[in-house]
């Protein structure tokens, strides 16, 4: 699609339009491209908000950067701030310190749960704790269950004793989903204690817990 056409698109009443306009900018540079994209961070239609906050995630700029901060921030459907916390992701350690800030105050489970996996894939275990501790905290399962896996994958970095000693905790808990978590993520450390918890979680007076800490037993 030439520039004049992604440009009159752009303007169409029919927002499906604007959404075939913000896909072909991926083929233009970036100065061009930014621009535009940047002119519908607030378009009345949210799938366009949020195919504009996945190609800005393709585009390394500053201007591209600050743009997804203001819709992850600003943005009033969780669908769309989700969007933009995966495209700032994209930018590095650079954007760590902003999607903690994010997570801490943005509650709605699927934000949470998109920044918490962006963190995973991340070099940050630090920060993973972190939001792990809030996630937990607070009163959504989606979103304490993703902790708890989140807890597992640190198992070999340094956080991985920190991480360990909030799911010997956690086994205690008196929800039996996070309990079922717990038993999987027990599974990805060595250490004695961990045996040991998860030898205790077959015993567990709900079976789905049972279940999920002998899977591996079973041939």
């Amino acid at each position: 699609m030439d520039l004049s056409q992604i440009e009159t698109n752009l303007q169409n009443a029919d927002f499906q339009y604007r959404l075939k306009a913000i896909s072909a900018l991926q083929d233009y540079p970036t100065d061009v491209a930014v621009p535009l994209l940047s002119r519908h961070v607030q378009d009345p239609e949210f799938l366009v908000r949020t195919f504009v906050a996945r190609e800005l995630g393709k585009q390394k700029t500053s201007e591209s950067f600050a743009a997804l901060l203001q819709i992850m921030k600003l943005d009033n459907t969780p669908n769309v701030r989700a969007e933009a916390a995966n495209s700032l992701s994209l930018f590095g350690r650079i954007a760590v310190s902003h999607l903690v800030q994010t997570f801490a105050r943005d509650d709605h489970w699927l934000v949470r749960r998109s920044i918490l996996a962006a963190l995973v894939e991340m070099d940050c275990p630090e920060e993973v704790l972190e939001v792990c501790v809030i996630g937990l905290a607070g009163d959504d399962a989606a979103v304490q269950e993703a902790s708890v896996d989140a807890l597992g994958a640190l198992v070999n970095s340094r956080q991985s004793q920190a991480a360990l000693s909030q799911l010997l905790i956690l086994k205690d808990s008196e929800f039996e989903y996070i309990r079922v978590r717990v038993a999987y993520a027990l599974k990805n450390f060595d250490a004695s204690t961990a045996k040991a918890a998860l030898a205790e979680l077959r015993n567990d007076p709900d079976y789905r817990v049972v279940g999920a800490a002998m899977e591996d037993l079973i041939p």
